[in-house]
């Protein structure tokens, strides 16, 4: 009997929770009720797409630190005939933004994306055109069987009606606070009595439910070309900022083609640039593959170092070319051929750290929430939307509920750089809906938040499922490692190697977790499919068996037995 990972393994654990299976479909996200609206769209004859944009809208309600429909994100549909495509509708700098419309504070260090008065981060002064909206929209227009005004029902209601906030919540609002004392209509929603409100208050949302009502009457030109893209703009420009409602109006989704790689027999699809993943989780992945992983063993210091020297070689080659295509040109193919891989390898050293610079000082928030689904007839989404920092710009639309993004922290206060503020540029991100599949059937979809660490957080899952054998649960669970290239952040569970790894040459930070909750799905080849959430946030798997009833079932009159004709009739068929 081949031996399991554990028995070789020094730093073996416990997951926290437990998958769930089925072959009517599967809903994963981060948050309990945003999975049962998922669910609900599955039972009532909806598909994977359906169920992840009724998720979505669910979690701008439950999950409102994360995502909003003023914010953006990347989703990566597989339809049920093999077809794949990424819906990219990341933020973009507004109109009349300029490459000196910020103050920077300082020149390098720490503190380089920082400018005078938090502009970027704070206000409507930090806040890019949105895009979420659209991409959800045209995706369940394009692809889903439902009415728009069905996959809204399960927001409105949690808007309207209230729901119990959990741990989660409640700590991010505490986070919080002192921003939202500075505005009237947020402090009036998540400081109710002017408190952080306690776990199992009902916070209720009244008018993001008219909003959502709104929304479901008109689509996404209700915030792109309507009444509340107005209200959104007016406010924003009455502040100082840029967004207008002629940027709202003319935002556009790209529709664009996974990056596409192979590792051990696989093939891994990822998002293209302005996302990092699918260049560079398949970049790291071939240059892994020149070694025997599972023979290292999992958390062994050998193959926690190999993991690190080969992050650091990623993150050198994302910061000296990635960025948004239509304005920089990313070598994709060298990045992911197989001689490069080779090359690569050939400069890592088994028995040291390589010596590296800290790497340029990007900011990308770890405040994003994702969600994976999948039904019986084969189509799947894995799905990540942001409204970047923890609640956005930390400011409401009053009247709408609405809390805006604050992309524009994401690019370079500096004129002149690869990252400075262009009208019209979307930003790189890490943003990982990965879809992994062999001889043309999917295996595994994922994805989690978290900013920088998000594409290396799914590229040691990847490894995890395929190299190490471990069951879906483990591999979303398991301790992570990161790093860009100066010290590497180790999550508690493999504390043990700190010693080990920093003789080896590595500058170590334990850490509490490194990235969020990853949501994934395991396919396999009888149609079975199998969710798992991890501990890192409120994920929760739902999965969904049964249906409906045959068609041609008919019933006779109340009180009919078996005996009777139309009885009788039925048992023929």
């Amino acid at each position: 009997m081949t031996a399991s990972w554990r028995d070789r393994s020094p730093v073996p654990f416990v997951c926290e929770k437990r998958p769930a299976s089925a072959a009517g479909g599967m809903v994963v996200t981060n948050h309990p009720l945003a999975s049962a609206a998922g669910a609900e769209m599955l039972a009532v004859g909806g598909n994977a797409v359906d169920a992840a944009v009724a998720s979505l809208l669910a979690l701008t309600v439950v999950e409102p630190m994360m995502v909003g429909v003023a914010g953006g994100g990347q989703a990566h549909i597989r339809l049920a005939d093999g077809r794949q495509l990424v819906i990219d509708v990341m933020s973009t700098a507004p109109g009349a933004s300029a490459p000196d419309i910020y103050e920077p504070v300082a020149d390098g260090g720490p503190r380089y994306m920082d400018v005078v008065g938090r502009r970027n981060l704070v206000g409507p002064t930090a806040v890019a055109v949105p895009g979420n909206l659209v991409g959800w929209c045209s995706m369940a227009e394009r692809f889903g069987r439902l009415p728009l005004a069905d996959l809204t029902a399960p927001a409105i209601r949690l808007a309207a009606d209230g729901f119990r906030i959990t741990d989660y919540l409640s700590g991010a609002i505490r986070e919080c606070a002192p921003d939202f004392k500075d505005d009237a209509a947020m402090a009036a929603v998540f400081l109710p009595d002017g408190d952080v409100p306690s776990p199992g208050y009902r916070l209720v949302q009244g008018d993001y439910a008219e909003s959502l009502r709104l929304i479901a009457r008109e689509g996404a030109g209700a915030l792109h070309g309507g009444a509340l893209g107005r209200e959104l703009a007016q406010i924003v420009q009455d502040g100082g900022g840029w967004v207008s409602a002629d940027d709202l109006a003319s935002y556009r989704a790209y529709d664009r083609e996974p990056i596409v790689g192979t590792y051990r027999g696989y093939t891994v699809a990822g998002p293209p640039p302005p996302a990092s993943s699918g260049v560079h989780v398949n970049q790291m992945l071939s240059i892994l593959e020149g070694f025997d992983v599972d023979a290292m063993g999992f958390g062994t210091p050998e193959s926690l170092h190999l993991l690190a020297e080969i992050l650091k070689i990623g993150f050198a080659d994302r910061r000296a070319a990635s960025g948004d295509p239509a304005f920089v040109d990313v070598p994709v193919a060298r990045l992911t051929s197989k001689d490069y891989a080779a090359r690569c390898r050939a400069r890592i050293d088994l028995s040291r750290a390589r010596p590296t610079e800290e790497l340029w000082p990007g900011r990308e928030s770890a405040d994003t929430t994702h969600v994976t689904t999948a039904d019986r007839d084969g189509n799947l989404v894995t799905a990540t939307h942001t409204i970047n920092s923890l609640f956005g710009a930390r400011f409401m639309v009053p009247g709408t509920g609405i809390v805006p993004n604050n992309y524009m922290s994401n690019f370079d206060p500096h004129p002149g750089k690869a990252l400075s503020i262009v009208p019209g540029k979307r930003v790189p991100t890490s943003m990982a809906p990965l879809i992994v599949s062999r001889d043309g059937k999917p295996v595994f979809a994922l994805g989690l938040p978290g900013g920088l660490r998000i594409f290396p957080s799914a590229f040691q899952a990847i490894v995890n499922l395929i190299d190490h054998g471990m069951s879906l649960q483990e591999a979303v669970e398991a301790p992570r490692l990161w790093t860009q290239g100066h010290e590497v952040e180790i999550e508690r569970g493999y504390a043990s190697q700190e010693a080990a790894l920093t003789a080896l040459g590595h500058g170590i930070r334990v850490v509490p977790h490194i990235g969020g909750g990853m949501n994934a799905i395991r396919f396999e080849d009888d149609g079975a499919m199998t969710g798992a959430a991890c501990w890192r946030a409120d994920g929760t798997v739902l999965a969904t068996g049964g249906g409906l009833a045959r068609p041609g079932i008919r019933f006779g009159p109340v009180g009919a037995t078996s005996d009777t004709p139309a009885a009788k009739e039925d048992a023929t068929r």
